[in-house]
């Protein structure tokens, strides 16, 4: 699993640049929502889900678009323990791909 984390930069520069259809990709970057709460439940695209249930949807997900990302967000009181589960999860369903979605502090 590779994960990187980094900030959007956009550049002041203003450019004109050429239009061209070969450079665009064919299909947009998909990604899942996958959430842990406080209590521990989980859900996938908002819709609870048991492990069987998660491992079968990822599953299907990574046979439609092998470049899906998993956008996981978990409570910050959830044990590390259940976060590798769903990321063990997520790779054995053939999804590599996994971003950790974060609050900025207040």
């Amino acid at each position: 699993i590779f994960i990187i984390t980094a900030p959007l930069l956009t550049s002041s520069i203003r450019l004109d640049l050429p239009q061209t259809d070969a450079g665009q990709p064919n299909e947009v970057p998909r990604f899942v929502s996958l959430v842990v709460d406080a209590k521990g439940i989980v859900y996938l695209n908002d819709q609870a889900v048991d492990s069987a249930q998660l491992a079968e949807r990822l599953k299907q997900a990574a046979t439609d678009n092998r470049d899906t990302e998993v956008q996981l967000r978990a409570d910050q009181t959830v044990p590390y323990g259940k976060v590798v589960e769903l990321m063990g999860i997520a790779n054995k369903a053939g999804l590599s791909r996994i971003g950790f979605v974060t609050e900025p502090p207040r």
